[in-house]
């Protein structure tokens, strides 16, 4: 019975305003831990990887505005 009421009590004070506090820091203590853990581009990665995309993004734009413009020539030609 003992066992039970150290469990209870632990569960309420775990779920009460000084748990979740407690929880929160712990979430960011964790994740200090982790952003150490990550490798970040250098800034010529960053920049060869956004002109990379810049140009890629331009490609498609002017690929889909000719197939837009085609198209709808052909659909202008056939209704009138």
């Amino acid at each position: 019975m003992t066992k039970k009421k150290d469990k209870q009590s632990a569960t309420a004070v775990a779920s009460g305003p000084v748990g979740k506090i407690k929880e929160f820091m712990e979430f960011f203590e964790e994740s200090k831990v982790e952003i150490k853990k990550v490798v970040w581009p250098t800034r010529k990665e960053t920049i060869s990887t956004c002109v990379a995309v810049l140009l890629v993004s331009l490609v498609v734009a002017l690929y889909l505005g000719i197939v837009d413009l085609a198209l709808s020539k052909i659909v202008e030609a056939i209704l009138s």
